[in-house]
């Protein structure tokens, strides 16, 4: 690999709510983080990518070249759609896409949820190697754990798990979310620890000052920012965006 070129990137949660439509009545109770993953997405494209391509999880590895917003129909909305029934990381994803208007084409990619780190830093740097300005929409959800409401119950862990993650996505630490434990984040039910390493990797992996690949070691070569951090129905939900300095 000669070069590798991720200019920016947006992280977004997916939870179904996010879309209005399935949220109905309580639409208005997800205003603000649906603002933020908007204009986070938004953010992405004044970076002019050559490529855009959105990284979730879900059960299986799961690729698609031209990435279209699906069939909702799982979540109460009528099936109008052809595409093929995408992850819900992916759906909600190219929701995103849909809604701020992208046209051109893009790419999503699925991995596993219990894909090694290793394996997911490494597809980070093949993916930000595949053009000469890529930008990623990584899609994620943080710990299911936070109250007895949420889905995976409480657990005292849910909440500094959560925090290291909202500092990591902050501060554009690429290796703290590499360093991200995969038996803890199965245990609390966190949705977006694979596709976060995903995008350490590809951080790291990319060095605009032109030393050797790694060198922007920390995350030192890109700046993060954390527009929202909130756990409304006991999931937590992190919305930040990447650039470099």
């Amino acid at each position: 690999m000669d070069r590798v070129s991720l200019v920016a990137a947006a992280v977004c949660p997916h939870p179904p709510l996010l879309v209005p439509e399935v949220a109905a009545g309580a639409a208005a109770e997800l205003d603000a983080l649906r603002a933020a993953a908007e204009a986070a997405v938004r953010g992405l494209l004044r970076d002019r990518p050559d490529r855009l391509i959105t990284v979730g999880s879900g059960a299986e590895t799961f690729t698609v070249d031209n990435l279209e917003f699906g069939s909702m129909a799982r979540y109460g909305m009528p099936d109008e759609s052809r595409s093929p029934r995408l992850p819900l990381s992916l759906l909600i994803g190219a929701w995103l896409l849909n809604r701020i208007g992208v046209a051109n084409p893009t790419s999503g990619i699925s991995v596993r949820n219990d894909t090694p780190a290793a394996a997911c830093a490494a597809l980070g740097a093949e993916l930000a190697g595949s053009a000469d300005r890529v930008a990623l929409l990584v899609m994620g959800d943080g710990s299911a754990c936070r109250g007895t409401a949420a889905p995976g119950y409480d657990d005292p862990r849910a909440e500094p798990y959560d925090k290291e993650v909202a500092a990591a996505l902050a501060t554009a630490d690429a290796e703290a979310l590499l360093r991200l434990d995969e038996t803890l984040s199965a245990q609390l039910r966190v949705a977006g620890r694979a596709p976060w390493q995903v995008l350490a990797g590809a951080a790291l992996a990319s060095d605009p000052a032109g030393s050797p690949a790694g060198a922007a070691a920390n995350g030192r070569a890109w700046h993060g920012e954390l527009s929202y951090d909130g756990a409304p129905y006991g999931v937590a939900y992190f919305v930040a965006r990447w650039e470099r300095r």
